[in-house]
């Protein structure tokens, strides 16, 4: 026997999956400041967001979305600030 509170529930699910819309909380990745140790001038594509990251020169500091941060960490030319 199920109490009232369950079938409010679920009509509020049935109604949320008829309309096709559910509200998803999406996560905050922020962003991480990356400085280029080259000599010339680089750009990066960040592999998540498709972003172009481009440093100038030695010394060069530019904001990347945490998503795409993970994978330009390991590129030797850059590092983390």
């Amino acid at each position: 026997m199920n109490c009232c509170g369950q079938l409010r529930a679920r009509a509020v699910l049935d109604a949320e999956a008829q309309s096709g819309t559910v509200a998803v909380p999406r996560p905050a990745y922020g962003t991480v400041v990356f400085e280029y140790t080259g000599r010339t001038g680089m750009a990066v594509m960040g592999p998540v967001t498709r972003a172009t990251y481009r440093f100038d020169g030695f010394g060069a500091r530019v904001s990347v979305d945490g998503r795409d941060g993970v994978a330009l960490a390991t590129v030797r030319a850059l590092r983390r600030v």
